[in-house]
């Protein structure tokens, strides 16, 4: 564990708690440089748009498993064609063909929680091991799991600072801001997708369910392990 990491995740987020996004997003840029990456999930732009106003050219991750929708894939490469980031695109170690020939086909109905760390878990802690900083798009009231999430936390899986500088925000507040800056949104958003994973673990969601309902849909599962 680095006591000096640890230490400064908790002081800027006591510092920092009631700060704005972009003044998080400068913080981080000012105090990590190029040790910093921003994940995206590609759902909409928000968190790249937020991130590129503040650190121009900064990295951001994008996790390709080989199981998303092609309407995510575009946005991750409009996104990457329109800001001043630094797109790195992520894959895991096989494909899904030899995945399927080693664990079986399908890994994702049998044993999902494997999938998501072969698939994501692993590739992102691989990208990430470079540097000491990293920003997500989590946000408190998506999931009663992700209802404490601070602004700034210090990762002690990863040895990192992990910031989560929208997590206060509200689907009102990132509707907004998406509407005000013309941000570019996955066009499943407008097909009953809120939530969007992995295509085969993702089903769309009826008006007045739980955005994030439709994702594993019957497995009891409400996280991938990115987070956990």
């Amino acid at each position: 564990m680095s006591t000096d990491l640890k230490t400064l995740a908790e002081e800027a987020n006591e510092r920092l708690a009631d700060a704005s996004a972009q003044e998080l997003l400068a913080w981080a840029r000012e105090t990590f440089g190029d040790d910093l990456v921003v994940t995206a999930s590609m759902a909409d732009g928000a968190l790249p748009h937020l991130a590129a106003e503040a650190a121009p050219g900064v990295d951001v991750l994008f996790l390709d498993t080989g199981y998303h929708f092609a309407e995510t894939i575009g946005t991750r490469d409009a996104v990457a064609a329109t800001l001043p980031i630094n797109l790195i695109n992520a894959t895991p170690k096989q494909t899904v063909a030899e995945q399927d020939a080693e664990y079986g086909k399908d890994l994702f109905a049998t044993n999902p929680d494997q999938c998501c760390a072969l698939r994501k878990v692993e590739p992102l802690n691989r990208v990430l091991s470079g540097y000491k900083a990293w920003v997500t798009g989590v946000r408190r009231e998506e999931a009663p799991t992700r209802a404490n999430t601070q602004v700034i936390e210090y990762d002690a899986k990863r040895d990192m600072v992990k910031l989560n500088p929208i997590a206060p925000w509200t689907q009102e507040d990132l509707d907004g801001y998406i509407a005000d800056n013309g941000v570019l949104v996955n066009l499943l958003q407008y097909d009953g997708y809120p939530s969007i994973g992995c295509q085969p673990c993702t089903r769309q969601v009826a008006p007045g369910e739980d955005p994030r309902s439709g994702r594993w849909s019957g497995q009891g599962k409400v996280e991938c392990g990115l987070h956990t």
